[in-house]
C-alpha cells in the first residue's frame, strides 16, 4: 500500500526531527525537500550558476554534500525558491520519491499543498519565530561565536516572509493538516502527537479498503 505523509513547516520549527522519527517508526523513505534547495543555493553561492540551471542538473549526490545546513546556505535557499522555474524543475524529484514502494515522508514547505495534496496524512509543525530563532542561535552559534540570537531572529523572520508572501506556493497549512505546535513541547511530545496522527490516518485507510 503506497502511504505518503506530509510534512510543513517553517524553518527550525521541529519539522525535520519529527518527520525523520515518523519515517522510522513506520519504517518509511524519508526526503527532506529542504535540501534540494539547499543544494541548488549552493551551487549557485559556489559556482555561480543560473538557479534554474542549478535546478535541472541536480543530482542525488549533491544532497550529501558538506555545508548545505549553514546560515548562507539556508539564505540563498530561500531565494531560490521563490522562482517557480526552479521549484517546477524539483516538482518530479519529489513526487517519484513520494510515490515510492513501501511509502514515504516528506518535509518541507509546499508538501501537503502542492507537492502531495493527496498525501494520506498531513501535518503542519510550527513554532513562535522566536523560540525558532533561539534554536537556530544555539546551532549556528556553536561554528560563529560571534553570531547574535537578534540577527537570527531577523533572518528567521525575513525567510517567513518571503516564504509566506512569495506568489508560488506560499507556506501555508493544508486544509486538512494537523497543526502541531512545538513551543512549549518537549521533541517527544511532539513526536508522539505526529506518530498519533499517522496511524489514525493509516487505520481509517485500512479500515476503508
Amino acid at each position: 500500500m503506497r502511504f505518503t505523509v506530509a510534512i510543513d513547516g517553517p524553518a527550525a520549527a521541529g519539522k525535520g526531527t519529527i518527520s525523520k522519527a515518523v519515517a522510522a517508526y513506520f519504517d518509511l523513505g524519508h526526503l527532506d525537500t529542504g535540501l534540494l534547495y539547499r543544494a541548488v543555493g549552493r551551487k549557485v553561492l559556489d559556482a555561480g550558476m543560473d538557479p534554474v540551471q542549478a535546478a535541472k542538473t541536480l543530482m542525488a549526490e549533491d544532497l550529501n554534500a558538506e555545508g548545505l545546513r549553514t546560515a548562507a546556505v539556508a539564505q540563498a535557499a530561500s531565494k531560490v525558491a521563490v522562482i517557480a522555474d526552479v521549484r517546477a524543475a524539483l516538482v518530479d524529484f519529489q513526487r517519484a520519491f513520494a510515490t515510492r514502494s513501501g511509502g514515504a515522508v516528506l518535509d518541507g514547505r509546499d508538501i501537503g499543498t502542492v507537492i502531495c495534496p493527496r498525501a494520506e496524512a498531513k501535518l503542519y509543525v510550527t513554532a513562535r519565530a522566536e523560540v525558532r530563532a533561539h534554536r537556530r542561535w544555539l546551532e549556528l552559534s556553536e561554528k560563529d561565536p560571534s553570531l547574535t540570537l537578534e540577527q537570527v531572529l531577523a533572518d528567521v523572520e525575513a525567510r517567513d516572509a518571503r516564504d509566506r508572501d512569495r506568489i508560488e506556493a506560499p507556506l501555508v497549512a493544508a486544509d486538512d493538516a494537523l497543526v502541531i505546535d512545538t513551543s512549549d513541547l518537549a521533541i517527544s511530545e511532539a513526536v508522539a502527537k505526529a506518530v498519533a496522527h499517522v496511524q489514525s490516518c493509516k487505520e481509517f485507510i485500512i479500515n476503508n479498503l
